[in-house]
């Protein structure tokens, strides 16, 4: 009975309403033994509940039960929602819901069913999970996944042109039939564009014109499908701009344009503007400008420029008010890019009168030339002008032109050009130092005042100067040769060659020759400009003649034929068995100076001593002045006599220190002149007097000053390390002193005064008293 209330179960409930360990303990073979005991189950059939159920909570939702049979027992939820959302009634297995259930949010509810002894809380079945599914009641309405859409499409697009399309979304269950379906409807704007069921926005209409409306808003609704529980609906706004396309001519804004320029506008610049209208974006405009009437299109050109719908008037080449005053033309304004599908005919006219009004200004005068090339033999002084610029006043004016030379180079007084724009020669012109002469010309109109305009203009003016045979040729390189002293008759020693300043054409012919026939040496011409120089008898002696100096005369073939002597030193050297130098001695190389450099580096030489003496003379002439100057009493050298102690530094009348106002020498009066010594006399009445030992050294110094009369008359005598053969104390100088412990009695110093205290007190301490500094 219990396995027929099974299969009666299973029948009614759907396999998912079971648990995996249910379905696989369960067995209904017909192989099966119908007396076998089976493992007690859970019991109980699909559980699921609608969402927002409108009776009061809780709700039920089913029931679980256990095949067992205890009294004791009772059940028992686990979960994430368990005793909170769900409850079960412990004796029964009746599950709940205390929550009002929303699918949207959460379409199922996964729990664990345990079943439990109340006395031991162990449990009496494995614990089983189950399912519980919330069913959809369709109760959301679509809404759009954004307030509003943008889109665009060409202006004049054909009916059915996609646009953009719009999207909502429906939260209810979308296998539920009809709960999740969305329809979509155009409720404003519905004459331009209309809506299909995927959400994809057309156009209604094919005269959509951007130049009459270039954007338009409209309302598209998103609803559920009719007949069903819901039917509420959402809006939302979609922006739709028409992009442009080229249909429209340009037009001109005016009939007739008139412009007045300046004959010297510059070719390219700007004269006037011609405004068109284009109501098309500037991408999609292609104005082209065509001369209809008038024959100046070689004169004038017209650039469009389509951001600001103008066509900008440029001239080709230069105007001339003397020649053509004014300009007359029709322009026509076209645009060969216009869908013909969507031209308008009629409309305003594309053509427009254009005048030109030229100018008279003060123009500069014109050379007859751009330039001018002109061609002189070097060394020649031609009396004649070389040539002549010219130049005339473009203006009606006509006036007189003067010429004036802005720039010459090379830079020099060798080209002159007179006010009538002659060119002439004013020095040799030496084509070696300059190939060219290039000038620049200016002239300027001659106003009624007699003065320039300031106005000018430029011309060059090109003077090629022609070669004269006027250079000799010349050694090439600076040579060096070297010959073996047993070098053999017949043996070349270096090939020389030549070089010219003159022109080196074609043709160019160089002869070599020896001045004197006397010589160990030949010259050998290889016809080529070239010449070899080859030893004539051989067996040169180094210890005799180290350097041979063998002068080579080198001549062109020019008119008048130039030659030159050049001289080749060749040195002798010594040489192995194979003819390899092995020691050669260096020829003295000879510089070259010409007599202006010597002229030069003379007159330098000379400028320098000029300097010098003068120099040494004014210094002389100063210290001559300074001594005539000094008077007898600004002399500071002193002889000073020491033969007793001073009072000290206050005492001031010790000696009287006066300087002679003459002084003889050699019976001679010198009062005008300079002092040769200064004597200081120690005062009357105390002691000898030019006695003792200084004085005698005193006579002794003041009598080589005295005779030395080449020395200035600054003679000083300085003595240190004697103090005079008077003093008491002797000498009280470090530098006799014999050593630091000595005997001498130093208690006179207390009976000097104050200004000795502390000397006494530093010599007057007792040979075994500790001074402490």
């Amino acid at each position: 009975m219990k396995k027929l209330i099974l299969l009666f179960s299973l029948i009614l409930a759907p396999a998912s309403a079971y648990t995996e360990d249910f379905k696989t303990k369960l067995n209904l073979s017909p192989n099966n033994n119908s007396h076998k005991r089976f493992k007690r189950e859970w019991i109980w059939n699909q559980m699921h509940i609608m969402e927002e159920l409108n009776s009061p909570l809780p709700h039920h939702v089913g029931k679980i039960t256990s095949s067992a049979r205890n009294k004791n027992a009772m059940y028992v939820l686990e979960g994430e929602y368990a005793n909170s959302i769900f409850k079960v009634r412990e004796d029964t297995g009746d599950v709940y819901a205390f929550e009002r259930l929303d699918r949207e949010k959460k379409s199922e509810y996964e729990l664990t069913a345990l079943f439990i002894d109340r006395t031991t809380n162990k449990s009496l079945e494995p614990p089983s999970r189950f399912i519980i599914k919330v069913y959809d009641i369709n109760d959301n309405v679509p809404v759009f996944v954004q307030k509003a859409f943008n889109g665009s499409v060409p202006e004049m697009s054909p009916v059915g042109t996609s646009v953009t399309k719009v999207t909502a979304v429906d939260a209810d269950d979308p296998t539920v039939a009809g709960h999740a379906v969305v329809i979509y409807q155009v409720i404003e704007g519905e004459r331009y564009f209309t809506v299909d069921e995927s959400g994809v926005i057309s156009t209604a209409t094919a005269d959509l014109d951007r130049e009459t409306q270039s954007t338009y808003e409209i309302v598209v609704k998103a609803k559920d499908s009719p007949g069903l529980h819901g039917g509420d609906s959402s809006t939302a706004t979609v922006i739709i701009t028409l992009s442009d396309i080229n249909d429209n001519f340009p037009t001109f804004k005016q009939q007739s344009f008139h412009f007045k320029v300046p004959e010297n506008v510059r070719v390219g610049s700007e004269v006037g503007r011609l405004k068109v209208e284009d109501i098309d974006e500037p991408q999609n405009r292609n104005t082209k400008y065509n001369f209809v009437r008038g024959h100046y299109r070689d004169t004038f050109e017209i650039i469009p420029n389509a951001f600001t719908n103008e066509g900008i008037i440029k001239p080709k080449k230069s105007l001339d008010y003397e020649k053509i005053k004014e300009y007359k033309f029709d322009i026509e304004a076209t645009d060969t890019t216009v869908n013909m599908r969507f031209f308008k005919p009629g409309g305003p006219k594309s053509i427009a009168a254009v005048t030109i009004e030229v100018l008279d200004v003060d123009e500069p005068p014109i050379f007859s030339q751009p330039s001018y090339v002109y061609k002189v033999n070097e060394n020649d002084l031609p009396k004649n002008p070389l040539g002549t610029v010219f130049a005339k006043d473009p203006d009606a004016a006509k006036r007189k032109i003067r010429y004036t030379l802005r720039r010459s180079s090379p830079s020099g007084d060798y080209v002159k050009v007179s006010n009538s724009g002659d060119i002439f020669i004013s020095k040799h012109l030496d084509r070696e130092a300059s190939a060219w002469h290039n000038l620049t010309v200016a002239a300027q109109e001659i106003m009624a005042d007699n003065k320039l305009s300031d106005i000018e203009s430029h011309t060059q003016v090109f003077i090629q100067v022609l070669d004269q045979n006027d250079n000799a040729p010349e050694f090439a390189y600076p040579y060096e040769p070297k010959v073996c002293e047993n070098a053999a008759p017949g043996k070349v020693i270096i090939r020389i060659s030549a070089t010219d300043k003159d022109d080196m054409l074609p043709g160019v012919n160089f002869k070599y020759s020896l001045t004197t026939e006397d010589s160990n040496f030949t010259l050998v011409d290889n016809h080529d400009n070239t010449a070899n120089v080859t030893v004539k008898y051989g067996q040169f002696n180094r210890e005799l003649v180290k350097i041979h100096y063998l002068p080579v005369i080198i001549s062109d073939n020019g008119t008048p034929e130039l030659s030159s002597t050049n001289t080749l030193s060749i040195t002798v050297c010594k040489c192995d068995e194979k003819g390899e130098f092995t020691f050669c001695e260096e020829a003295a190389k000879q510089v070259g100076v010409s007599i202006q450099a010597l002229v030069a580096i003379f007159i330098c030489i000379l400028t320098i001593l000029g300097i010098a003496l003068l120099i040494i003379l004014r210094k002389r002439h100063k210290k001559e002045l300074t001594v005539l100057r000094k008077t007898v009493a600004e002399i500071h050298e002193q002889l000073v006599t020491y033969d007793e102690e001073g009072g000290g530094e206050m005492d001031t009348t010790s000696y009287d220190v006066s300087v002679l106002n003459s002084v003889r020498k050699n019976g001679m009066n010198l009062e005008t002149g300079p002092c040769l010594y200064a004597q200081v006399q120690k005062p009357t009445g105390n002691g000898n007097s030019g006695t003792g030992e200084m004085a005698i050294m005193i006579e002794v110094k003041k009598d080589e000053a005295d005779n030395d009369g080449d020395l200035l008359p600054y003679d000083t005598l300085h003595i240190y390390g004697y103090e005079g053969a008077e003093s008491i104390a002797e000498s009280l100088s470090s530098l006799e002193s014999g050593s630091s412990d000595s005997d001498i009695d130093y208690d006179f110093l207390n009976d000097w005064g104050p200004r000795f205290k502390m000397l006494a007190e530093l010599y007057g301490l007792e040979p075994n008293e500790d001074f402490v500094y």
